[in-house]
């Protein structure tokens, strides 16, 4: 099966999915209009509306030309349009309706509440993100495709350090070279305030920096507009580099972090870096679906207190409270392993795990993979080696 016939079918089972879901729920219309909700449902992004009632046929409204090929698409000017669309098409009006809530501005909810005579709304980002979370077979096959771009970009790296670099210097040939293998250079993430480009790298003590932004370390950045990463100063003896750069090579994403260093790190350094791989095995030999979100957070936490570590873990001056997230086509999607997590892994769900650990002085050590759950297993999708490489040797 070829890929545009293949992308077409998962189209029309995200569809049904999505009704099935708005009936049970006594909703009478979706309609989405942010560019990741579009692509997931259209197979592409247009500015418009996706309208789809809990049953029949989706209607496409666009307010500019798109080269994508669409069924049902109408051009409108405004959104007070779509009413009188509707009722061309013989549609009543919906009274409950599925709406970004939570993304859109304030102004464009009202405005569409006040047009459609909305009665009741429900947050759609809540329903498409639990949907997305769990992967059709398409959706997998792209994420796999994804994970051997990314590996095969990291496999690389040792060879663009240069001595006397600093970290933008060396995140720059890093960037470089994950375009040339095909990154589509924008990263995708969910919430305000989450502005990043292509990821982060962490050299030395800038990874004690805490961020503003909720990502799982932070940095300086280069630039008080962007508080977050690399900050331009000179890689020197002694400090790890750790690489967390998106793999952007496709719709759906896949996350990745591997530590360098230049030359020997402290033997905390060394000792935090082994938890962290710890932590994955034990978790790999004990996750599977059915298995709770929760659990994992808890199984990391207990390794990193056997090990007096909790100082440095998830950094030091701000702590992340959380050691993993699902992936796809955002890099922070559901679930998310916190301690509080009620949630449970479903089968053929995406996450990424990342137990990390800043060492004062030193830099920011530990692995993140990508993994997929199966019904008894999980599955790693970025293999790569996993200890601290010393770009000096």
């Amino acid at each position: 099966m070829d890929f545009n016939t293949s992308l077409f079918n998962d189209l029309q089972s995200r569809k049904e999915r999505l009704q099935n879901e708005m009936q049970k729920s006594g909703v009478d219309a979706c309609i989405l209009t942010t560019g990741v909700n579009v692509f997931y449902v259209a197979g592409s992004i247009y500015n418009g509306y996706f309208y789809l009632p809990a049953e029949g046929e989706a209607f496409h409204f666009l307010k500019r030309t798109t080269e994508a090929v669409l069924e049902n698409a109408i051009f409108i000017r405004k959104p007070e349009q779509i009413v009188e669309e509707l009722e061309k098409h013989g549609l009543t009006l919906p009274k409950k309706v599925l709406l970004e809530v939570d993304t859109l501005s304030f102004t464009e909810c009202s405005r569409l509440i006040s047009s459609l005579q909305i009665t009741e709304t429900v947050n759609a980002s809540v329903l498409l993100r639990q949907l997305r979370s769990v992967k059709s077979e398409f959706e997998i096959s792209q994420v796999r495709e994804c994970a051997k771009k990314h590996v095969e970009v990291y496999k690389q790296i040792p060879r663009l350090y240069k001595k006397g670099m600093t970290d933008l210097e060396l995140q720059f040939e890093i960037e470089h070279l994950m375009r040339k293998h095909g990154s589509l250079g924008i990263f995708r993430s969910y919430g305000a305030n989450m502005d990043i480009y292509m990821g982060s790298l962490l050299v030395g003590e800038n990874a004690e920096s805490p961020s503003p932004f909720d990502f799982a370390l932070g940095g300086k950045g280069g630039n008080p507009i962007l508080p977050l990463g690399a900050c331009g100063e000179a890689i020197k003896q002694g400090d790890a580099i750790m690489v967390d750069m998106a793999g952007n090579y496709g719709a759906w994403m896949t996350d990745m972090t591997r530590v360098f260093s230049v030359g020997k790190l402290s033997d905390l350094a060394y000792k935090a870096h082994e938890v962290s791989r710890e932590i994955h095995e034990i978790i790999k030999q004990n996750t599977k679906q059915g298995t709770a979100c929760a659990d994992l957070y808890n199984t990391a936490m207990d390794l990193v207190k056997k090990n007096d570590l909790e100082a440095y873990f998830m950094g030091t001056k701000l702590q992340a409270k959380f050691v993993g997230h699902g992936v796809g086509l955002e890099i922070n999607e559901p679930p998310v392993l916190t301690p509080r997590s009620k949630e449970v892994f479903v089968s053929n769900t995406v996450f990424a795990l990342e137990p990390k650990f800043v060492i004062p002085n030193v830099g920011a050590v530990g692995v993140e993979n990508t993994y997929l759950i199966h019904d008894d297993s999980i599955e790693n999708l970025t293999v790569l080696e996993e200890s601290i490489i010393d770009l000096e040797k």
